[in-house]
């Protein structure tokens, strides 16, 4: 089953899903970074990496960039309202993995509005299981939404601040 970025996009995901997925059971504090340096989008895809690394959550660290970089040139995940998303899937990857990071200055990712990004939602998951992978995406769409959601997040002081904005 394949879907594309766009359609998560105009989805509920109430309206597949029963449960609604806790953004806090994938996020940590320790994964999410509000002050990425990178200037392009293999330096964010590469900054978002050693996030999940540095918080022992992708093992093979070449895979996973791989994985990020095969999905990343069939299309941009570079989305809207300064958001985007780099996802990938891997057999190196047990169970679905997530970061977060903020950056100061906007990015050029591609996206699909035409307009740069600020925030960074990272996401890695097994090949064959596509229902949390799914789940995540929709859940994080959920940002799209929000003008006050995105708005708080950019301004979030901690890595705590950020996971009360998305646990609201």
């Amino acid at each position: 089953m394949k879907f594309a970025l766009k359609e998560i996009l105009d989805f509920s995901p109430t309206a597949i899903y029963t449960n609604t997925m806790n953004l806090k059971t994938v996020l940590s504090k320790e994964t999410i970074s509000l002050h990425l340096k990178g200037t392009t989008k293999e330096a964010i895809i590469n900054e978002l990496l050693d996030i999940l690394v540095a918080a022992d959550k992708i093992l093979d660290r070449t895979a996973a960039l791989n994985a990020v970089m095969d999905r990343e040139r069939k299309m941009s995940t570079g989305m809207k309202h300064g958001i985007a998303i780099p996802h990938g899937k891997s057999g190196t990857i047990r169970d679905l993995v997530a970061c977060i990071g903020i950056s100061d200055a906007p990015v050029d990712f591609d996206s699909l509005d035409g307009q740069p990004c600020r925030i960074f939602i990272m996401t890695l998951s097994p090949i064959e299981k596509t229902g949390p992978h799914l789940q995540f995406l929709a859940e994080i769409s959920l940002l799209f939404k929000s003008s006050d959601k995105r708005a708080e997040i950019l301004a979030a002081t901690s890595p705590e601040a950020v996971l009360h904005v998305l646990a609201e």
